[in-house]
């Protein structure tokens, strides 16, 4: 059985009744569904080295814009048609402290298989929060 290590990162702004979270789409690929940034550690790579460069990566968004409020959760489970593969997710809640628009495009660069890909970054209410992909709205409650 394989692990895969991953990170999923809840970042908020606002608070109670105005509290909105941060979610994205793929531009060129709608299809994969709003998402929150998150990813695969890296061999040799400490979790919250992993949090912060998959936040950059997919958001433009620096260290130095966040409050990291706690880890909120983890959760083994095996991705679609793969059964042989659990997937570790730690999910963190941070808080943006820094200056920004409520929407903006991020073009991934990185050595990874999101290099070039264009995400489309918003800030939503979290109490109107749809669905998110892969299960990832799973530890929601936690920062309501």
């Amino acid at each position: 059985m394989e692990i895969k290590r991953k990170v999923l990162a809840y970042i908020t702004k606002g608070e109670n009744d105005d509290r909105k979270i941060l979610v994205f789409e793929q531009k060129d690929h709608p299809e994969a569904g709003l998402q929150v940034p998150g990813g695969t550690i890296e061999e040799d790579e400490l979790l919250i080295d992993a949090l912060y460069r998959e936040i950059e990566e997919e958001t433009g968004l620096h260290r130095e814009q966040l409050e990291l409020k706690g880890k909120v959760n983890k959760r083994n489970y095996f991705p679609e048609n793969r059964e042989d593969v659990i997937h570790e997710r730690n999910i963190f809640h941070l808080s943006f402290t820094g200056e920004g628009i409520e929407e903006w495009d991020n073009e991934v660069h990185s050595t990874g298989k999101d290099d070039g890909l264009i995400f489309h970054c918003k800030w939503l209410p979290v109490d109107q929060l749809p669905e998110l992909a892969a299960e990832q709205d799973e530890a929601i409650e936690f920062i309501t």
